[in-house]
């Protein structure tokens, strides 16, 4: 794929920056919602004609935050959108992490050869706040998941109804992108990982699940000088320094601090905020 030429790339899928003054890139939320509206109430300050916004997925995370969550995240576009210096919806980019991921593979749960199985792996990622949030706690979740085809189809129904009577989080949840670049083929945004030995319409889930190599990768990929991630599984630590790569996940929601970093164009840090 030459570097600027991002022709064939579905946009249903991926998410296209363009004519970005600036790129600001939100770390994984983790369900933190107090250190989300702090982080809002700073970036609104600083956001500027011909900004964009981009979140990195894993919006949330242990606790039973997740309605207040999007919640915030919508209230904060619409802040953004009326500001003195309006910004239109394409402004924002919203990627898929692994924590919205499994949300997915829940609703689709009735699909599954092995429903109990998958309901245990998701309890044990701590999906069963999100359950919650939407109406099931996750003793219910399990004990349906041992149920026919039939029962679990009507109950992930039901979780999607729920789902559909908070505005817009429907639709916030199925815009979800893989991945976002600029549209001139400078920066590639992802939630946890990329693997370099692929293109990028070739990733599957490689995107969600973090392989561990991330910081190994020491150039250029397929055109993009720089790939920004939101999730680190290590827990590492936020990390700017690298010339190729670069990692905001500060440890939200796991005893550390929220960030939301600003990029040029070219992917140099302008401006770093931090709760």
């Amino acid at each position: 794929m030459d570097m600027t030429d991002l022709s064939n790339m579905d946009l249903e899928k991926f998410g296209c920056l363009e004519q970005a003054r600036r790129i600001w890139a939100v770390g994984a939320i983790h369900g933190e919602i107090g250190a989300l509206k702090a982080l809002h109430h700073k970036l609104i300050s600083r956001f500027q004609a011909g900004d964009r916004l981009v979140y990195l997925g894993n919006y949330f995370g242990n606790r039973n935050t997740a309605i207040e969550t999007l919640n915030e995240i919508l209230l904060s576009r619409r802040k953004l959108m009326s500001a003195n210096e309006p910004s239109s919806p394409d402004a924002f980019v919203y990627l898929r992490g692994a924590r919205e991921e499994m949300l997915t593979k829940l609703l689709q749960l009735q699909f599954a050869p092995n429903p109990a199985e998958v309901m245990d792996w998701l309890l044990g990622h701590h999906l069963g706040s999100v359950m919650e949030c939407y109406g099931t706690p996750p003793h219910v979740a399990r004990a349906i998941a041992t149920e026919g085809t039939m029962a679990i189809s009507r109950w992930t129904s039901s979780i999607r109804r729920s789902i559909k009577d908070h505005p817009g989080h429907y639709e916030l949840l199925n815009s979800l992108r893989r991945a976002a670049f600029t549209r001139e083929g400078k920066i590639l945004f992802v939630h946890a990982s990329v693997d370099i030995t692929r293109p990028l319409n070739m990733q599957k889930d490689n995107f969600w699940w973090d392989n561990g190599r991330f910081d190994d990768i020491t150039a250029a990929y397929n055109g993009f000088s720089r790939i920004i991630r939101g999730y680190d599984h290590a827990n590492g630590g936020v990390r700017l320094n690298k010339p190729h790569t670069a990692t905001l996940d500060g440890g939200s929601g796991r005893g550390g601090g929220l960030n939301a970093v600003c990029f040029s164009p070219e992917g140099d840090v302008i401006d770093h905020l931090f709760v």
